[in-house]
Formats: structure tokens, sequence, C-alpha cells
């Protein structure tokens, strides 16, 4: 059976944080849970444009009950002000959604000296996942999800070179090995909620080929120009290409450490979806362990379970 949106149950007293949730898959996903009665957390970058996703919202589900708080993954000062802040005015979080990401773009580095696509789609959601552990603990059932890649199948840790620097960037590997290591974060964070009796569990998925603006660095190349009318017969819409996403954060069959993605006649390009399969290498729990120390060592946080 299809799991669309009309599978989404009832979130009324859910409180589901939605990291770059202005647009894309992330506004979509605000809107979906929003429509089923959750507290939504738009965090985003730039709080103009999140406060206009809102508005846009509000005016298909007039009952969205949407708060906007300012996130820059990009930067460990603005994830610890978000975590504070969040923790003022929430006494618990049900699902934590790592939606936000860069892909495939020019060379770049954070505020604390990271390569950007790294820094931002996977060290800078390490950091606040660990800050808000506590909020999570509190819910029975609580829920990490973190947004992945079929690029990640092209992804390789390399622990000598893991940010580049601007001569060796290349953007599409960056982004394959960023898009990797959230799996690898993903199952280890599982491992350890394991490990520590915590009944909470951490999820991934990934989009298929999604017409979002994630792409907007390579629009303009010549190679896109020219494969632009076959991508955009097969790319599937934002609002499909969230499913996957929403089923992992909603969906009561869904179990700690799996993924989700499309799956269809196109592979896992486009669909519904469905349980799916990651590398190999996103199960070595050697550089799962060697990343997660290295993250806690370049982010500055430590992760307290009990």
């Amino acid at each position: 059976m299809k799991w669309t949106k009309k599978s989404i149950p009832d979130l009324k007293g859910k409180i589901i944080v939605v990291t770059g949730g202005n647009s894309g898959l992330g506004f979509e996903a605000v809107k979906m849970f929003a429509e089923k009665n959750a507290t939504v957390v738009l965090a985003t970058r730039n709080l103009k444009n999140g406060n206009a996703a809102k508005e846009r919202i509000l005016q298909d589900v007039a009952k969205a009950n949407i708060d906007v708080l300012q996130l820059d993954l990009a930067d460990f000062n603005s994830i610890e002000n978000f975590t504070t802040e969040f923790k003022s005015k929430y006494d618990k979080l049900d699902v934590l959604l790592n939606n936000a990401g860069v892909m495939w773009c020019p060379y770049s580095e954070t505020k604390d000296g990271l390569e950007s696509q790294m820094g931002v789609n996977h060290f800078g959601h390490f950091k606040l996942t660990a800050l808000l552990i506590d909020s999570l603990k509190l819910v029975k059932g609580a829920r990490v999800v973190t947004v992945s890649s079929i690029g990640h199948r092209r992804g390789k840790i390399d622990f000598e070179n893991l940010m580049y620097n601007e001569t060796s960037y290349n953007p599409n590997q960056a982004y394959y090995n960023s898009k990797l290591a959230n799996l690898l974060f993903t199952y280890e964070l599982q491992r350890k909620f394991e490990e520590h009796g915590l009944d909470i569990i951490s999820v991934a998925a990934h989009p298929g080929g999604s017409n979002t603006n994630l792409m907007r660095h390579v629009k303009k190349k010549w190679s896109f120009i020219l494969l632009k009318p076959i991508f955009l017969l097969v790319a599937q819409s934002a609002a499909k290409g969230t499913l996957p996403e929403v089923r992992a954060s909603v969906d009561s069959k869904v179990k700690g450490g799996e993924y989700y993605g499309p799956k269809g006649m196109l592979g896992e390009a486009g669909g519904y979806p469905q349980l799916v399969e990651s590398i190999p290498a996103s199960h070595s729990k050697e550089d799962a362990k060697r990343l997660w120390d290295m993250s806690e060592e370049i982010t500055g946080t430590k992760y307290i379970f009990q």
C-alpha cells in the first residue's frame, strides 16, 4: 500500500522542529505537520524568509501552529542560541527533523572555519542534535530524523582530508561525502540510544530526485542546462519528495536505524516512500565511531545520554 500524505496520523500535542523549514522539502514538511495539528518550529537562517513561509502556509492552513526561530547551521553560536530559545519556550521535543542542507556550492567556510557542505550538512546537525537530547529524552518514542541523499553512494570519508581546502575542493564530492556522514551519524546515534537504554530512535531518509532550490548552484552549468528537460521530466515535486522524511518522522511502524526513500520505476529516484538500503560503507562502525569522536571535538559538544 502506498504511503501518502493521507497516511500521516493526527499529530495534536506533538512538537516538531524542522531545520531549513522555509523552502523546498522543509517547507512541505512543515505544512504537512501543521495540517495534522502538530506544533511546528520552523528553524530558518533568515527570519524574513521564515516568516514569509509561515504566512504562505497560513493561507492554506489557517489553523497552523508554526513558530519561526532563527537557526544558522553554519554558525555554532547560532545553534547554541537556537537551542536556548527553544528550551525557554518548549518543555519537550517529539521529533527533530534534520532537513536543512547545502548542495554542490562553490567553496566557502562556515563561521567556525569548516568547509560549508560538511559544516552545515553534518557538523551543524550533529551539534544541534546533541544540544536537544535533553528535550528528546522527555518524550517516549521521540525521533531524530536526518536527511541524506542518493548521492551518499558516491561518498567517501577521508579522515585526512575530511573538509578539503580551497585548492583541493570538489563541490560534488564534498556533497556526497557529507551525505555519507549523515548516515554514519544516524546509525551510530541509534547504537548509542540502544546502548544507554533511551526510548528515542534515530532514522534516515532521502528525497530521491526532487525539484527544489537545493539545485540552485548547478542550474547555470552547461551540463545541467543540456539535461534540464530530462531532469524536469523525471524529478519529483518537493511535496512528493518530502514524503520519505515525513514518514520517517511520524509513521508508527518505523524502527530505529532504518532508512526511507522513494521507490518506483526509476529506482530510488522517484516514487512513494519505502524502506531502502544504504551502501555498506555507511554501516562501518569503525568509521562511524571515528567520525563521532572527531565531530565532538570539532563542535566542542559532548553528547549527554544519561
